[in-house]
């Protein structure tokens, strides 16, 4: 269960779909509902972002279900953002931004995740075409994962920040920040995340 969600937050969506499967059979074969739970909504993401984005939508809605008619907390405002996502990928960006305004209100004390579901918004508002509300969402991403030292959630909501202001005419700013944060790392270079912060770097380097 842990490592499908690892892999999850990872971006390697194939890896993770596999565990989640594994341990959800497991844990309803075992009767353990919360692990059940926990792998169901990584095998909503895994599956959204691999493309069969209404079985990942359905599977993500039945955890949030589940786990609100059980009274469970931890772990829902991941799940609507992820939610959202899939939504956003099926094309359903009203439905999206629904959700992702029930992740920012559902349970305001739990942070961990908070930057990336106001990344999301970012992204669902640039859909829009309000590029303002977009950039503000990106920036408010930053600072809450600088508050708490969430290097993965800074560089994924800067690189998210920096082709906003490339394609605004902001290269060098853009170059910039990116830049900073690339630098801060000395490993995971492999990840989906450094690479895709590093193709942009190259390309705003140019």
């Amino acid at each position: 269960m842990m490592a499908a969600s690892l892999y999850a937050l990872l971006g390697e969506f194939a890896r993770a779909e596999a565990l989640a499967a594994k341990a959800l059979s497991q844990a309803e074969e075992r009767g353990f509902p919360e692990v059940a739970l926990w792998s169901l909504a990584s095998l909503g993401r895994a599956r959204g972002e691999l493309g069969r984005t209404g079985e990942g939508v359905a599977l993500l809605h039945q955890s949030v279900a589940s786990a609100t008619e059980g009274g469970l907390r931890v772990g829902i405002v991941q799940w609507l953002t992820s939610l959202a996502r899939v939504q956003m990928l099926d094309g359903a960006i009203a439905d999206a931004l629904g959700t992702i305004e029930d992740a920012l209100t559902v349970n305001p004390e739990e942070l961990w995740y908070r930057p990336e579901t106001y990344r999301i918004r970012g992204e669902l508002r640039l859909k829009q075409g309000d590029r303002n509300l977009a950039e503000a969402d990106y920036h408010e991403a930053i600072a809450l994962a600088q508050k708490m030292s969430a290097k993965a959630g800074e560089l994924r909501a800067t690189t998210s920040l920096a082709r906003l202001l490339r394609d605004t005419g902001r290269r060098e700013e853009a170059r910039r920040i990116l830049a900073e944060i690339y630098n801060w790392f000395t490993e995971g270079f492999d990840t989906a995340d450094l690479k895709d912060a590093k193709a942009l770097l190259e390309e705003l380097s140019a």
